[in-house]
């Protein structure tokens, strides 16, 4: 956004500069000709009163050495012609001169020259030149005016003057380059103003879109901190964080509440779960025997609840700070730790390509918490005769669900535990990780609900992701990603 914002300021500026220097450069073009105008036409009025005045030879030598002196000092033409266009004088050599001699004539002028003998038409009929073209910095390179010898019904003839514009547009072109620097300059510096400005527009905006990104993500501490920008945004960055606090505190309310409850009903079902066991010596054999056994189960579910329970409002507290953790070896020391449990339970469990040096920022022993979940849950799931494999590598961000493969240079850390048994549904999948969910063929397994979901806010709180996916042929495939560190 503050690119786009950047960039329409830009596009404003660039035309509102555009508009102002262009009219300033034309004016000063327009002024310029003006001027070279009104120096060159005293001088041809001059010529034209001595022209008036010629009776006699001695005047002809006069008006000769007058535009002569005059061609040779401005490199111009000067043509003096009579009423019948036949030419009285002449000074002048080089282009300016040819020029001003074919705009003395009317045979086929050249191109560039139809001005020049318009104007001696209108000299011929008593009207001076009264306008030139307008000089810019690539032309015209000389411009023809003309004079009337004598005035109203007394035209006698015309002074043609051709004169270079070299020096004229040297000085437009000199003017130009100083609006365009000037408006370059004024240009960039505006730019940098509104670099500034969009910042401070934007600094707010940005400092919102980051504390909401770390809200969304769990991070309940997550505030906007920058005080700087317009007061609505400033507004608007006190609303947000009065409206981050309420949330905050009505969530911590509401773990606190879990917790404490979890924490205070296992006392009293502790107590009665060893009642219960106290008081089954003294059950005779039957059905009271029964349903007394069946009742210590029911007893110790809802025990197991209340941990689960608890764990989990540890967990979503969030107030552990990310250390970094070796993967690894962490696989490695959970593997060792529940073989002799799948042993026990007749299922294999196998440890295949375990990479080393896997380390990873996360919670504490987030890795081996979410594994002792995973494979906690394969060997209550799993049956017998059964294989479990347990995977380690790393792999490049956005990589898909496969073998994970040696550790590279950056990318995810992948734990993935695989079985061979008849897996989940499709449809079941997206249940698996969510608390209390479980399959309808697995309803009657002991256990709470909650070991995916607390793997999965583990994860989650980790800055990872815990997926959950079917296995080839058969099976089911959980994978633990974690950001590598490092």
């Amino acid at each position: 956004m503050r690119r786009r914002l950047l960039a329409v300021l830009m596009v404003l500026m660039g035309a509102a500069a555009l508009l102002l220097c262009v009219p300033l450069a034309d004016a000063y073009a327009r002024g310029r000709t003006e001027h070279l105008l009104l120096q060159r036409r005293s001088e041809a009025v001059r010529f034209a009163d001595l022209a008036d005045r010629m009776r006699s030879a001695a005047d002809r030598a006069e008006l000769s050495a007058e535009i002569g002196r005059y061609a040779q000092l401005y490199g111009a033409g000067v043509v003096v012609v009579d009423s019948a266009g036949a030419t009285v004088a002449r000074a002048g050599t080089g282009p300016a001169a040819e020029a001003a001699t074919d705009a003395a004539t009317d045979d086929s002028p050249r191109v560039g020259t139809s001005d020049g003998a318009d104007a001696r038409r209108r000299a011929l009929t008593g009207r001076s030149t009264d306008r030139l073209p307008t000089l810019r910095p690539w032309g015209p390179r000389t411009v023809v005016l003309a004079e009337p010898v004598g005035r109203d019904e007394r035209v006698s003839g015309a002074v043609l003057m051709a004169v270079p514009t070299e020096a004229a547009r040297r000085d437009v072109t000199v003017r130009w380059s100083l609006i365009a620097a000037g408006a370059f300059a004024a240009f960039a510096a505006a730019a940098l103003v509104a670099a500034g400005i969009t910042r401070w527009l934007m600094r707010p905006v940005l400092d919102l879109d980051r504390a909401v990104e770390r809200l969304t993500a769990g991070s309940l501490h997550a505030r906007a901190v920058s005080d700087t920008g317009p007061p609505e945004l400033r507004h608007l960055r006190q609303h947000f964080n009065t409206m981050a606090e309420a949330m905050a505190d009505s969530i911590g309310r509401q773990r606190d509440f879990v917790a404490d409850a979890s924490h205070q009903l296992r006392n009293p079902l502790a107590t009665l779960v060893l009642q219960l066991e106290n008081v089954e010596p003294h059950i005779a054999p039957g059905p009271g025997l029964a349903e007394h056994g069946r009742a210590l189960d029911e007893a110790e579910r809802l025990e197991e609840l209340l941990d689960g329970l608890l764990a989990l409002a540890r967990v979503e507290s969030g107030t552990a700070e990310l250390t970094e953790e070796d993967v690894s070896r962490a696989v490695r020391e959970r593997v060792a730790a529940w073989t002799p449990v799948f042993r026990a339970a007749g299922v294999d469990l196998v440890a295949a390509d375990l990479a080393e040096g896997l380390r990873a920022r996360t919670l504490p022993d987030a890795a081996g918490r979410v594994l002792d979940a995973l494979l906690d849950n394969a060997v209550k799931f799993v049956p017998r005769g059964s294989r479990v494999e347990v995977r380690a590598g790393r792999e490049a961000d956005g990589s898909t669900a496969g073998p994970a493969g040696p550790a590279g240079p950056a990318g995810s850390v992948v734990v993935r535990v695989t079985d061979d048994g008849p897996g989940v549904p499709g449809e079941h999948l997206p249940l698996l990780l969510r608390r209390f969910a479980r399959s309808p063929e697995h309803q009657n397994v002991p256990g709470s609900g909650l070991g995916l979901a607390i793997a999965d806010e583990i994860a989650r709180i980790s800055g990872g992701r815990l997926d959950v996916g079917g296995h080839t042929p058969h099976g089911l495939m959980v994978e633990l990603r974690l950001p590598a560190s490092g």
